[in-house]
């Protein structure tokens, strides 16, 4: 898929854009947070895993609605409190995108990674647009016409869908993807489900373990 977001858009446009959409796939962030992603926020060391430490959010509301009469709004996080942050680690696939995307396109004035070719926070609308042309090309038309990926932010629910599957614990993902735990299991108790027998196998070989 990034080979698509690539060919997308203006030039230069989905280039910009394949690290903004890795943010919502391997850190599970949300739009808004990727968008307020600056460069002093995030750890990248050259091997292993990084970190990013989430303390902004740029939803967009439109310039009637925002103090500042920008488009997209200045917030915190989401479920935290003011000036709360919110660490991630980010796996080394993650890290060395991160790294190739400020080598080449730089950071606006402000720090932030992720701007419009004016220096402007990413629009919504083009983001979604990037996407959806990405979509049509990555995709079987059969699977264009499902809902399969049909947003930005389902790539978000894919991480934290594959998170639960492979076995990281609840709180854990919670913790990452600015959940609570409670939200977490109701949103995602499908993902859940179904895990029977691997977790029935887990406890068995912890009971098969060697006896003191």
């Amino acid at each position: 898929m990034a080979r698509r977001v690539r060919a997308r858009g203006r030039v230069g446009r989905g280039e910009r854009l394949v690290a903004f959409f890795a943010c919502l796939y391997f850190a599970a962030l949300r739009p808004s947070e990727a968008l307020a992603l600056r460069e002093q926020d995030c750890h990248l060391p050259a091997t292993g895993w990084g970190r990013l430490t989430l303390v902004d959010n740029r939803p967009q509301a439109g310039k009637r609605w925002t103090d500042s009469g920008e488009v997209h709004d200045r917030r915190g996080l989401k479920h935290r409190a003011v000036a709360e942050s919110r660490v991630v680690p980010v796996p080394p696939e993650l890290v060395g995108i991160l790294r190739r995307h400020v080598d080449r396109f730089g950071v606006a004035e402000d720090g932030r990674l992720f701007r419009s070719s004016k220096g402007n926070v990413v629009a919504a609308s083009t983001y979604s647009r990037v996407w959806k042309a990405a979509r049509k090309l990555a995709l079987t038309p059969v699977q264009v016409a499902s809902p399969l990926a049909g947003r930005p932010y389902d790539l978000r629910h894919a991480a934290v869908s594959l998170w639960l599957n492979c076995g990281v614990p609840a709180t854990d993902v919670a913790a990452r993807a600015g959940h609570s735990v409670d939200v977490l299991l109701k949103v995602y108790a499908k993902c859940i489900d179904g895990q029977e027998a691997t977790v029935n196998q887990r406890i068995e070989n912890a009971l098969d373990g060697p006896s003191v």
